[in-house]
């Protein structure tokens, strides 16, 4: 098998990279959180909701797809069985996709008060190569 040269991409980049797949699978309330201040496990993370378990498979099957093509590989997935809510684990970056009811029930913004939120001027519709 062979491997794909893994590009010079920044955290900040794959953020936005992944916020703006999961929005074009449209993903509704995502968030990127700038957490590498405040948490050594990632530097951001992305978290979206989709309203179901289809839904919730197809961003994040989306993303992985895109980021393989990248060359970034995922060290780590937890799911629920029933595609509740899907974690996908790229070492910066760390992006939660999930159902409305497992969001309301994890408050994830609220676990990561801390962490700057970045505005959706800065990463909403921004092509991988305007990214900065």
């Amino acid at each position: 098998m062979t491997q794909i040269p893994q590009e010079n991409i920044s955290a900040f980049e794959l953020a936005v990279l992944a916020a703006n797949l999961a929005e074009s699978k449209k993903a509704t309330d995502t968030l990127v959180l700038d957490t590498g201040k405040v948490s050594y496990l990632a530097d951001y993370f992305v978290v979206c909701t989709g309203d179901s378990p289809a839904q919730i498979r197809t961003i994040a099957d989306a993303i992985d797809k895109v980021f393989r093509q990248r060359g970034q590989m995922r060290i780590g997935t937890e799911l629920d069985k029933s595609y509740k809510w899907c974690l996908l684990d790229y070492g910066d970056v760390v992006i939660h996709v999930m159902h409305r009811n497992e969001r309301e029930f994890y408050q994830l913004e609220h676990f990561w008060s801390h962490a700057n939120t970045v505005a959706p001027d800065k990463w909403l519709n921004i092509k991988l190569q305007e990214a900065s």
